[in-house]
């Protein structure tokens, strides 16, 4: 046995989502980074399907949106319960929709990016021990009978809910199961569902069927009366039984090519952050799949940290800009636990009770569109803002709408076009200032910073100057600031020049 050693700027765990999309980001910025995958090889399983509206904005800010999209179906309405329509149609957003597509498309754009930014992706290499101190973190791996010793500035275990990071780290994980017996299956059918994918929920259980895009389908499935032990391999006979019962027909379903059982749990670490070590994703958070917010959660965790570790190694911003990563993202997840939670529990209502309370509930929240409304928001990420000083404008902490630009200088010979809209711009990694008016007290800051105006110089930006973080949420922002607020608010946000 040989030992050998790295060393690097971030260290991050797991070659999922939520792993990538931050190794991405650090490589794009210039930064040294390293991911550690126990997995010898990619996985064709996946669980997560659904992407929605915030997550694609984000991969629309990396320029990986269109891509996807083309890999899978958009789907404009949710049904929930068989009764409540959720219409995603009227969201404030260039994606409207919930993206169905297997969860290994959406890794491989992030696997592809980080790679051809400069990340070094090592498969095969499990990890076996972590010690951080004042300058760094220290992790061993074994990898090929070789002992490695990785060393960086930070690490960031997002390799899952099992994290052998989170383990090492000694950190608790509360919570409990939700749902046991939950039947997973790759099947080919006979009927295709009308609307391309079917979802619902019947007295004992509850069932969805997801197209892969090449005639298989994934289907979910649980029934109160049936308890399958983890791990067991379910048949053709007893999915078509369960997906009857929950859709009313079973499509024909036939030519099981895969199939597992598991139990879903609703839990969450107290702290994303444990010195130089952060949690991220399903290390951090778990919950049931109603919803499909899993995978979403994931890479908005990445990507409000990916950009503040940024900060701090290239660009000298203080260390206590990521204790923010916990005062914002937790909130969140434990936001996320208690709707997929409420939508599992409600779909799982087996006394008459308790089901005649969710048909009365169900018949109210699909008869009142402000409840209708806020679901969707809720489900697609949309509606998540970040707290905000006291005396802050409006609009700081909010997620900020894809925004009509134009430049406030003409493009340099032979370089890129100006963005037309916000996401175009946020494709550069850095922030953006939006400002009717010339901002030289900017210019000090130019190389972290794209400076644009909105299309309409009228609208509802006319006199006030935005600073964008680039996870796309309002950093700053005043009406008609002089420039000394604005070099203020341009040092706090990225650093001293």
């Amino acid at each position: 046995m040989t030992e050998k050693q790295t060393v690097t700027d971030v260290i991050v765990v797991g070659a999922g989502p939520t792993g990538l999309l931050l190794a991405g980001d650090l490589a794009a910025a210039g930064l040294g980074v390293t991911v550690l995958e126990k997995r010898a090889t990619e996985s064709n399983l996946t669980r997560a399907f659904a992407v929605h509206a915030r997550t694609l904005e984000l991969l629309d800010a990396r320029g990986l949106a269109d891509d996807l999209i083309a890999t899978g179906r958009p789907v404009e309405a949710l049904t929930a319960f068989n009764r409540v329509r959720i219409d995603l149609g009227h969201l404030p957003t260039r994606f409207p929709f919930v993206l169905l597509t297997p969860q290994y498309n959406t890794e491989r754009l992030l696997h592809d990016r980080a790679v051809k930014a400069g990340a070094t992706v090592l498969r095969g290499a499990e990890v076996t021990g972590l010690r951080q101190d004042p300058d760094g973190v220290t992790v061993e791996t074994l990898q090929g009978g070789a002992t490695t010793t990785h060393r960086a500035r930070y690490a960031v275990g997002t390799d899952g809910v099992r994290s052998t990071v989170r383990d090492l780290l000694g950190l608790p994980f509360p919570g409990e199961s939700v749902v046991d017996s939950v039947l997973l299956a790759d099947v080919r059918l006979e009927r295709e569902p009308e609307e391309g994918t079917a979802a619902g929920a019947a007295e004992t259980g509850f069932a969805l069927l997801v197209p892969f895009g090449d005639g298989w389908y994934r289907v979910l499935a649980h029934d109160s009366t049936e308890k399958v032990p983890d791990g067991t391999e379910p048949g053709p006979d007893l999915l078509a039984d369960i997906t009857r019962r929950a859709l009313g027909e079973d499509y024909g379903l036939h030519d099981v090519r895969w199939s597992s059982t598991f139990h879903s749990d609703e839990r969450q670490v107290p702290d994303y952050r444990s010195g130089r070590v952060f949690l991220a994703g399903d290390a951090a958070h778990c919950h049931s799949p109603a919803g499909g917010m899993g995978m979403n959660t994931g890479l908005q965790d990445a990507a409000n940290l990916s950009w503040k570790l940024v900060a701090v190694l290239r660009d000298g911003v203080a260390d206590e800009l990521l204790d923010s990563y916990q005062s914002e993202r937790h909130p969140v997840g434990r936001t996320v636990l208690r709707a997929s939670g409420a939508m599992i529990r409600v779909a799982m209502a087996h006394s008459a009770a308790t089901r005649a309370l969710r048909g009365a509930l169900v018949q109210v929240a699909g008869r009142v569109d402000a409840v209708v409304d806020r679901g969707a928001r809720t489900v697609s990420g949309l509606g998540i803002s970040y707290p905000a000083p006291k005396d802050a404008h409006p609009l700081v902490g909010k997620r900020v709408p894809d925004l009509r630009l134009t430049g406030l200088e003409p493009p340099r010979e032979n370089g890129p076009a100006a963005p037309e809209r916000l996401y175009e711009a946020l494709r550069a990694g850095r922030f953006v200032l939006v400002s009717n008016d010339e901002v030289a007290a900017a210019d000090p800051w130019r190389e972290r910073l794209v400076t644009v105006a909105p299309a309409d110089p009228h609208g509802k930006l006319r006199d006030t100057v935005l600073l964008i973080r680039p996870d796309g949420y309002a950093a700053w922002a005043a009406v008609d600031p002089g420039a000394g607020e604005l070099r203020a608010a341009l040092t706090e946000w990225l650093g001293e020049v």
